[in-house]
């Protein structure tokens, strides 16, 4: 399959261009059934000559090309409806009937504050596009795309999300006039999963009711079948605790294909460099060391134990804590024993072959580096995190 993909240099055609050049290449084995032999991309550097020779080999067509933020209102109608009567007119003139994916705007429903020039502007796009469908019998998949969000995304531009992300990341102002304001909110990388669908002849369809997306079968639209409604506020909230989370080391709740989730990785790809490391605190004695790795305010912590050679760790007990420990380096032994019992429980550990061993509550519990030469490096988690207030931890000596 030949694929083009115009606006290829933006937001979307970037995310695109790059996923389905993982599966050209072989390096993305998600959708076995799509065979990509060449990927054209045009953008606004490139010649109406390598328009010609897409046009006349494409296999389908992403029109991803627009204007956003132009000097003057004429270039709404110039930039997208201009250029996509062009794009037609090409294919046409080569007898190419493949399918072609538009990449409109909800504000072309022209609704409220989506009265626009920009909106007109999508809204005659997408007249032109249903025409030549019919014209044509080409297949035509018009998406009109709520407010986008992910990597690679232009802060200051035409991203509320891109911008706050971008601002706290480098501990500049959000300005926030409503907190309460909702936004619609669509994933990059769940927009580039439709955009194969479409690739694969299952595009998900849709209708409107107003500016709401209604899935069904028959639609003349098509749309991402996963968005996320959340407000100003709920986004600000969100950054403000990742942003703080070096310093607590709390990781946030964050479900599954949340938009949580999908917003830290957003966030995460705007750090500067100076903000993707920062230290940790080692509680270093003559032991060795212990530092704390990552918290979870429901599912416990994360620590990494060094031990020196013949060094003993550990030597308490708690009452309802419970702990694994994972040797990754060196050998040692760990120890329990029952409070108030006799028997030890010994188990041989190393980092040539890591199992993780539970610290059983009312077992008083040890760890013995047992080389003379070589560090113990232990990987500890605990179900939840220390309260020097309530440590749940006291000394007793396994044997």
């Amino acid at each position: 399959m030949k694929i083009l993909v115009t606006g290829a240099n933006g937001f979307v055609g970037k995310n695109l261009v790059e996923t389905l050049k993982t599966i050209r290449d072989g390096k993305n084995r998600t959708r076995p059934s799509l065979s990509i032999e060449e990927i054209y991309c045009y953008d606004i550097d490139s010649t109406p000559e390598e328009l010609d020779a897409y046009c006349k080999q494409a296999d389908f067509v992403f029109n991803l090309a627009g204007v956003n933020r132009p000097q003057n209102t004429e270039e709404f109608m110039q930039g997208n409806f201009g250029f996509a009567s062009t794009l037609l007119d090409t294919l046409k003139k080569y007898g190419n009937t493949c399918p072609v994916m538009l990449s409109s705007s909800i504000q072309a429903t022209c609704i409220g504050r989506y009265d626009s020039e920009y909106g007109r502007s999508k809204k005659a796009g997408e007249d032109l596009f249903f025409a030549y469908g019919e014209e044509t019998g080409a297949k035509v998949l018009v998406y009109r795309f709520p407010n986008l969000f992910g990597k690679w995304c232009r802060p200051n531009y035409n991203s509320a999300v891109a911008t706050f992300c971008h601002n706290t990341a480098h501990d500049l102002p959000l300005t926030i006039n409503d907190p309460s304001i909702q936004l619609e909110l669509l994933y990059i990388d769940d927009l580039v999963e439709e955009m194969l669908d479409a690739l694969e002849g299952v595009e998900h369809h849709c209708i409107f009711d107003g500016i709401t997306t209604v899935l069904c079968a028959d639609g003349a639209f098509c749309a991402a079948p996963t968005t996320h409604k959340v407000t100003l506020g709920e986004i600000v909230s969100l950054l403000e605790s990742f942003k703080v989370q070096p310093q607590t080391l709390v990781m946030p709740e964050i479900a599954h294909d949340s938009f949580a989730k999908k917003l830290y990785s957003t966030y995460l790809s705007y750090l500067p460099k100076e903000k993707a490391a920062f230290p940790l605190n080692m509680n270093v004695d003559e032991r060795g060391s212990f530092t704390e790795l990552i918290k979870t305010a429901a599912h416990g912590q994360v620590s990494v134990n060094i031990s020196k050679p013949g060094i003993t760790k550990g030597q308490h007990w708690h009452h309802t804590k419970w702990e694994f420990f994972m040797v990754v380096s060196g050998k040692g032994l760990i120890q329990q024993r029952k409070i108030g019992s006799d028997e030890v429980l010994n188990f041989e550990v190393s980092g040539e072959k890591i199992e993780a061993v539970h610290m059983l509550p009312g077992y008083t519990h040890n760890i013995i580096n047992l080389s003379d030469t070589d560090d113990l490096v232990t990987v500890m988690w605990a179900n939840e995190l220390f309260d020097p207030a309530h440590p749940d931890t006291f000394f007793e000596p396994v044997e």
